[in-house]
């Protein structure tokens, strides 16, 4: 297995990177400070699972786990606070490991996670949609649930996130944002794309465009490319 440790206590890092070398079904082992240099540390390491830390600053464990791009890691959470126990497994922990644990603890968690890897390599299931989506900003980071997002729009580099609290700017293409977000979205346009289930009203325009208007007010421009698969999704209740 590749583990991915995240913890914003080096001692703490430290510890388990020791009692992980006692273990042969560990095959690699790399080390995040927070949230923030986990999610830069996936695409090149490619871990099997996180050992995670819930409490650190900026991002909590509980945030990162439900941010996690798709095929997502397993997550075994790693804390000293026993109250998110019913959090962690919210967000489908395979365990909870609470400090001080000995040897003989990791190794049940180990356990469950190499059981959980053969069962899904032997039956793979569909990636689910990312629940939140965490944008820079100044420094910080803001999380985004994309059950709040209305639309999305394009600009530049960019895709606003359109929500009824502002419209945060993620780095990354549209394109790219919709195959993360699934089927809960539809393209309406070369540079835009929404919730069906907010539209409140099409409006139709010349040369078959129309404009769609949501039930926050927004007016989303919808294209004569887009406008059936759009209807079709209106009609089919989804």
């Amino acid at each position: 297995m590749r583990i991915l440790i995240v913890d914003d206590e080096a001692p703490a890092r430290a510890r388990l990177r020791r009692m992980l070398a006692l273990e042969p079904c560990v095959d690699a082992v790399e080390e995040a400070a927070d949230g923030i240099e986990a999610l830069a540390r996936l695409p090149a390491f490619a871990p099997d699972a996180l050992l995670l830390d819930i409490a650190m600053p900026e991002l909590s464990g509980i945030d990162l786990a439900a941010s996690l791009p798709a095929p997502a890691p397993l997550v075994v959470f790693v804390t000293a606070h026993d109250d998110y126990a019913l959090r962690a497994f919210d967000a489908e922990a395979v365990d909870y490991l609470l400090k001080p644990f000995d040897q003989a603890r990791l190794q049940r968690a180990l356990e469950r996670l190499r059981a959980r890897l053969l069962a899904g390599r032997e039956q793979p299931l569909p990636a689910a949609p990312p629940r939140q989506l965490l944008v820079s900003e100044r420094g910080a980071t803001r999380v985004v649930q994309v059950a709040d997002i209305d639309w999305l729009e394009t600009a530049d580099n960019y895709v606003v996130l359109h929500t009824a609290s502002g419209a945060p700017l993620l780095r990354q293409t549209l394109a790219g944002l919709l195959e993360r977000l699934g089927p809960g979205f539809v393209r309406c346009h070369r540079r835009a794309a929404l919730r069906p289930e907010r539209i409140e009203r099409v409006v139709p325009l010349d040369k078959g465009d129309c404009e769609l208007v949501l039930r926050s007010g927004a007016r989303v421009p919808c294209s004569r490319q887009y406008r059936s698969e759009v209807m079709a999704r209106l009609e089919g209740g989804r």
